[in-house]
């Protein structure tokens, strides 16, 4: 495929959600439904996956090289088998190795680890996406720090790679307060979700610059205490700056009253 791939910013729900029982044509049917979509909406099969999970945060970018990610299992409280299941999803060294050189030659930091493995804002939501695990994937930290305008300009600096066949995905959720899901964020995630799909109906200068300026938003920090479920869509963003977005996913009683919200940036491609 050579044609010019979309970027997705995906809400990837909460711990290892499909392999729990009525998860998937219950609670989670709606954002289940659009990560079944996901393949088609990219417009066919990509060469590979890149992957900005909001669960792996590091020094500088670092990219995943291990040829076969284990899994890390980062949730606590759920039942024993979840910490049992397996997604074989191969990874891809030779992506791994251009991701790393881009990041070098745009001068931001970067790193390399071979043996990190899948963590579950990777595997749980592509799982639904690619059922089968034959999908190369490969995973990208975010930076420590979680400056918003590095993170734009990460998006940048990976641009060339929709070009090449690779799906950029940031997995994050447009609403991340642990303590405070359920109809108690009703208004609060409201607020911010409108916020949030005006905001990526702008212009490009003027969407970029509303995410840099993200904390002036509705409830923001109420809705982000950290900004690391953000920060996945600001790469997404900036890999598709100049490119219209559309709702891939939408929900507005999400675990009890949270509204929660995907997007694709650009149109889909054609083989």
């Amino acid at each position: 495929m050579t044609s010019l791939l979309p970027t997705f910013f995906i809400s990837h729900g909460g711990g290892p959600w499909p392999w729990m029982d009525g998860m998937l044509d219950g609670p989670y049917a709606g954002l289940a439904q659009s990560l079944r979509r996901l393949p088609e909406d990219a417009g066919g099969a990509p060469r590979a996956i890149l992957m900005v999970s909001a669960h792996w945060e590091a020094p500088a970018f670092t990219v995943q090289s291990h040829p076969r990610p284990p899994m890390i299992y980062d949730y606590y409280g759920f039942p024993e088998h979840t910490y049992h299941v397996e997604y074989p999803a191969p990874g891809d060294p030779g992506l791994a190795l251009e991701v790393e050189n881009l990041i070098r030659a745009a001068g931001l930091p970067v790193a390399c680890d071979a043996e990190r493995g899948y963590d579950h804002g990777v595997y749980s939501p592509m799982v639904v996406a690619y059922p089968d695990a034959r999908m190369p994937i490969v995973q990208l930290s975010l930076m420590t720090g979680l400056e918003p305008q590095i993170h734009v300009a990460l998006g940048r600096v990976l641009a060339p790679l929709r070009r090449a066949g690779v799906l950029i995905i940031g997995s994050g959720l447009s609403y991340h307060n642990l303590r405070a899901f359920g109809p108690q964020a009703r208004e609060s995630s409201s607020a911010f979700d409108a916020w949030l799909c005006e905001a990526m109906a702008l212009p490009a200068q003027a969407r970029t610059q509303a995410l840099l300026d993200w904390e002036s938003a509705p409830y923001a920090r109420q809705v982000h205490p950290r900004e690391e479920h953000l920060l996945p869509l600001m790469v997404a963003v900036g890999a598709a700056e100049h490119e219209p977005a559309a709702l891939s996913y939408h929900e507005t009683g999400f675990r009890g009253g949270v509204t929660v919200s995907s997007f694709r940036f650009g149109a889909a491609a054609v083989a």
